[in-house]
């Protein structure tokens, strides 16, 4: 079986099951980046609750199933239009950038394509650059075109290396405009819009696998935390050979992200020894269950 990576997932909405299932499909490893939640928070100490809990209770949570858990960490596009949190966010970030863990600066981008969008994008481009982070970038549900656009021009006014990016939620439409560009190309795979597996491969017979990273960035909407794993059997049953397969769905994720020098290959090739007899500040995620060790 190929071994599998899933560079963006919030695993935050997702329950123990998830991880279970992810690991028995040949999941080793996520990344998670900090995205909106749902509902707008009211105050930056509810973004510092949540960038904690992304460094410690869910990386806790995903050991306990044997999977390497990282995090991405940013202001995320919807609520940087909320100028009486978003400029506190900002300044609370960099102390968050250099955690152990913290592989990328994201998401970030665009949801409306405002000004204020255009100004934390940037900003947030110029911390990157700043810690010599790479930068995971969402594009727009709307006007998809015209974002990825303004994306790739914003990421070359502000001068942070291209192949430190990654533009991810591309389709047919978009992804040509970064292959122009030295950026890297990430797809997200959805029950029922964005990408298909079908449409992913078909992507990956014209265009090749080069820089090509593939995720199902599962949250609380509809969603599927094991559709890596199934656009790799979709990936076989085309005629990719498994080390075809891996490189896209484990190696060019990795590639990308150790970047950051907080994430190594070696290491996220085979998942993490279980003891489920630990704790998290004297919590667990087992309810009475008998804690697995192996």
């Amino acid at each position: 079986m190929p071994k599998y990576f899933d560079p963006h997932i919030h695993m935050v909405s997702r329950t123990t099951d998830d991880y279970q299932n992810m690991a028995a499909a040949g999941i080793t490893g996520v990344i998670e980046p900090a995205f909106w939640q749902g509902q707008a928070r009211t105050s930056v100490g509810s973004f510092v609750d949540y960038f904690d809990t992304l460094l410690g209770w869910e990386r806790f949570r995903a050991s306990m199933f044997g999977i390497h858990h990282f995090c991405t960490m940013g202001l995320n596009p919807k609520e940087a239009n909320d100028l009486s949190i978003a400029n506190e966010v900002l300044e609370v970030l960099p102390r968050y950038l250099v955690k152990d863990g913290v592989v990328a600066v994201g998401e970030i981008g665009y949801d409306d394509i405002t000004p204020e969008e255009d100004r934390f994008f940037a900003a947030q481009l110029e911390l990157a650059r700043q810690f010599n982070l790479p930068a995971l970038v969402h594009t727009p549900h709307r006007d998809k075109i015209g974002g990825t656009k303004r994306t790739l021009a914003v990421i070359r006014e502000v001068g942070i290396p291209e192949n430190l990016v990654i533009i991810d939620h591309l389709n047919e439409l978009t992804l040509p405009l970064v292959l122009d560009s030295d950026c890297w190309r990430g797809h997200s795979i959805y029950p029922n819009t964005k990408m298909s597996e079908q449409r992913m491969v078909a992507l990956l017979k014209e265009y090749g696998t080069e820089k090509m990273v593939v995720n199902s960035a599962a949250d609380w909407g509809i969603s599927d935390p094991l559709k890596v794993p199934k656009t790799g059997q979709a990936m076989l049953a085309a005629g990719f050979s498994e080390a075809q397969v891996e490189q896209v769905l484990f190696h060019n994720p990795i590639d990308f992200f150790a970047q950051s020098g907080q994430l190594d290959k070696a290491l996220v090739s085979v998942p993490l020894p279980i003891d489920q007899r630990r704790q998290w500040q004297e919590n667990s995620a087992l309810r009475g269950q008998e804690p697995v060790v192996k």
